[in-house]
């Protein structure tokens, strides 16, 4: 018998082996890589959540308010002021007025006058007149007018006479209404006021200004009217 041989416990192991695993191993440099999301991308999610969420907000604030403007009561108009300035109502028609015939001087001079007048007194707009449109105006309704030409009435002295910017009147009431003469013009305007006109001296104010541009002094000029 060969000693040499190997006896058959010289070619069992030891010990059991374990269970070899007959599938081949990836070599390290082929194995898959693990996948993780891109930095850049998170932050640009991050962004959009956060742009929406101020586009939403001023959004949201805006829907409120308005259901609250929707819900709340109305608020009344506010009402005018008694005393706000309306438009006076007034006639348009002719106002009846005489026209006597004028001399030369007299007649240039109103027609002169008649050119300077306002369109309106106060609040009184112009209206036609029935005869003499060179030597006469009216205003409003009721009318108020204005007569150039005629004869200088005589004053006692210790009558009133007012100075209105810069022309020098001489009132006069009766029928309802004041009528105010000049009594220091080379030729003689009257302004007839109805009584509904507070302040008669007020109204004769514009007049005054066309008859200093006008109407050149003269007369008999009252002592209370001298300059």
């Amino acid at each position: 018998m060969d000693e040499t041989r190997p006896s058959a416990g010289a070619l069992e192991d030891d010990g059991p082996r374990d269970a070899v695993d007959e599938t081949p191993e990836l070599a390290d440099d082929t194995r898959e890589p693990a996948v993780d999301a891109p930095a850049g991308r998170d932050r640009t999610m991050r962004g959009a959540a956060l742009l929406a969420t101020l586009i939403a907000l001023p959004i949201t604030l805006l829907v409120a308010v308005l259901a609250f403007s929707k819900l709340s009561p109305e608020v009344p108009a506010a009402t005018p002021s008694p005393s706000a300035t309306t438009a006076r109502v007034q006639s348009t028609a002719p106002v009846e007025m005489a026209a006597p015939a004028l001399a030369a001087r007299p007649a240039t001079v109103c027609r002169a006058l008649l050119s300077q007048l306002p369109s309106t007194v106060r609040d009184l707009a112009q209206r036609p007149v029935t005869a003499g449109p060179e030597q006469n105006a009216a205003y409003g309704d009721p009318a108020l007018t204005v007569a150039c030409g005629g004869t200088e009435p005589t004053l006692p002295a210790t009558d009133e006479v007012w100075r209105v910017n810069g022309v020098c009147w001489h009132p006069v009431e009766q029928d309802g209404a004041t009528t105010l003469t000049t009594v220091d013009r080379e030729t003689l305007v009257t302004v007839r006021i109805p009584g509904s006109y507070e302040q008669p001296l007020q109204w004769v104010a514009p007049v005054s200004n066309a008859i200093v541009a006008a109407v050149p002094s003269g007369g008999d000029i009252p002592a209370g009217c001298r300059a």
